[in-house]
């Protein structure tokens, strides 16, 4: 009778948190999956929490104690640091590979740009200035995803307004947002990221759709990549948005030359059960506008061109699966992304080299784009070298409202930004003489010879619009540029290596000489069989 209490009220507590959540916080989960012209299938999955009615902290109250955080859905140890360091919208993605704009599009995510990359907007009027609180951030978030982000210094930093523009809204607190943006090129998105990422979701990755983020399968992909973005809706509340993107082959795994695929073959695992907790949990699958297919099981409703699966409905295992009865044709499509962009760095010496940029606008109109490129101090431009042509010609009408911040060796990266005019059907080129620097022997990397990987440049087209953050001009979509790798001055490491060995080979040879003159006893030795008198 007693126990049966127990199991009762056990079950009504749980029963009255779940409640309590959901009239506070809400969770959502989504996967979206599209078959690709090239035959590829796109997959992204998102972990949506709302904190409703939540604000950012103000950052002027940083230097007070903060009010107890009582959290059930939304990830603790993410929300601590966002108050920890008075963030008001974060962006971290780490990515591994080259997004294939001609070939896939653009992606659901923007964020899809080589490495790691990480940007903030965060209010100023705190008792520690922005950059104190920026790099206390990076430290933080390096040591929750177990990544590499403490090396997003003061070298790398930069602040480009224009390019990144808030996605969320700012609260008005008559006090400045600055922005901070950094990228490693170098770092990549592995199994020891991925496992803090699923401890931020309330299901973890044993039930709902978190259970298909198979790692196996998913670093076994032509490109994958992983966010993590947080920003505040207004009255809504605080969002934090937890993203996983690849780009998977199903014609790998089969003998024919088929696009045919379904849960159990990407991911090598189908969905058992339900999050109990999500508010909502949905599969879309994006069906070919032609051609005959076929999707199994029959989905819950088709909406704008696109099958919804209610996981809470649908009878499991679930598995679902499309197939086509003929074989795959590639035909490539250039309406996908009317820009195609061309970045390369020129030059066999060490000391100089040329940065060339073409850029082929296939597009009916003419297009504005916002132009970042961010380098290391290890590169400088020479700006009075900038070109510009189109179609051959020189015109100076392409570029405008130029911004350009020097590097300072040893400190800041260079900045420069612009808005280009891409003409209808034209490609446009430029280029501009850059400088190497010469290093000394203790700041080159242990794989010194491979080069320095240098970040991708970022391109925003601007659109007409309005958002509650800024004017008409608000950029959409981003397109990354892949990273370049730069040759500089090498010394030859070997000669140190030789002088250390021989050093220490002649300091061994001494050493243990003396050594057993100091330590050996001598005896004489009488030889022979016979005492001698």
């Amino acid at each position: 009778m007693l126990a049966n209490f127990k199991i009762s009220l056990f079950f009504i507590c749980n029963l009255c948190l779940l409640v309590l959540a959901n009239s506070s916080e809400q969770f959502d989960e989504e996967l979206s999956i599209k078959s690709l012209q090239d035959g590829k299938v796109a997959s992204k999955f998102s972990f949506k929490t709302l904190l409703k009615g939540a604000s950012p902290k103000d950052p002027r109250t940083l230097g007070t104690d903060d009010e107890s955080q009582h959290y059930t859905l939304f990830p603790l140890g993410l929300g601590q640091i966002l108050r920890e360091y008075g963030v008001t919208e974060l962006h971290l993605t780490l990515n591994a590979g080259n997004w294939n704009y001609g070939r896939w599009g653009y992606p659901e995510e923007k964020g899809v740009g080589p490495g790691a990359e990480l940007w903030v907007w965060m209010g100023d009027g705190a008792p520690n200035s922005i950059d104190h609180r920026w790099k206390g951030l990076r430290n933080a978030l390096a040591g929750l995803f177990c990544a590499s982000l403490g090396s997003l210094d003061e070298q790398c930093t930069t602040s480009p307004v224009r390019s990144f523009s808030p996605e969320g809204v700012l609260p008005d607190w008559d006090l400045p947002h600055q922005i901070r943006h950094a990228s490693l090129p170098s770092e990549h998105v592995c199994t020891e990221n991925l496992t803090p990422f699923l401890k931020l979701l309330p299901c973890k990755s044993l039930s709902g759709i978190a259970s298909l983020l198979n790692p196996h399968r998913l670093f076994d992909a032509d490109w994958h990549g992983m966010g993590i973005h947080v920003l505040w809706r207004g009255k809504e509340g605080i969002e934090v948005r937890l993203t996983f993107q690849s780009i998977m082959d199903p014609s790998r795994s089969s003998s024919k030359q088929k696009q045919d695929w379904s849960l159990q073959s990407l991911f090598d695992r189908a969905i058992d059960r339900t999050c109990p907790i999500a508010h909502s949990s949905l599969i879309s699958v994006s069906l070919p506008s032609s051609g005959a297919h076929s999707i199994t099981p029959e989905p819950s409703r088709v909406d704008s061109g696109s099958a919804i699966f209610d996981v809470a409905t649908v009878p499991k295992p679930f598995n679902a699966a499309m197939n086509w009865p003929s074989d795959f044709e590639y035909q490539y499509d250039t309406s996908l992304t009317p820009l195609k962009i061309q970045r390369t760095l020129k030059g066999s010496s060490q000391a100089r080299g040329q940065l060339s940029l073409v850029i082929a606008n296939h597009g009916q109109v003419s297009q504005q784009v916002v132009y970042l490129e961010t380098m290391p101090w290890l590169v400088q431009f020479y700006l009075h070298t900038l070109k510009t042509s189109v179609n051959g010609a020189e015109s100076d009408a392409v570029i405008s409202n130029i911004t350009y911040i020097p590097a300072i060796p040893h400190s800041r990266p260079t900045t420069f930004e612009a808005v280009l005019l891409l003409p209808a059907r034209s490609t446009t080129r430029l280029t501009m003489d850059v400088t190497k620097a010469f290093l000394r022997y203790t700041e080159h990397p242990p794989d010194a010879q491979r080069g320095w990987d240098l970040p991708p440049a970022v391109f925003t087209p601007i659109h007409g619009g309005q958002s509650q953050n800024a004017t008409a001009g608000l950029p959409s979509e981003r397109i990354y540029t892949p990273a370049l790798l730069v040759d500089l001055a090498t010394p030859d490491f070997s000669m140190p290596y030789n002088v250390i060995i021989f050093s220490c080979s002649l300091m061994a040879f001494l050493f243990g000489s003396i050594f057993n003159l100091l330590t050996r006893r001598f005896v004489v030795v009488h030889v022979g069989s016979g005492k001698q008198e």
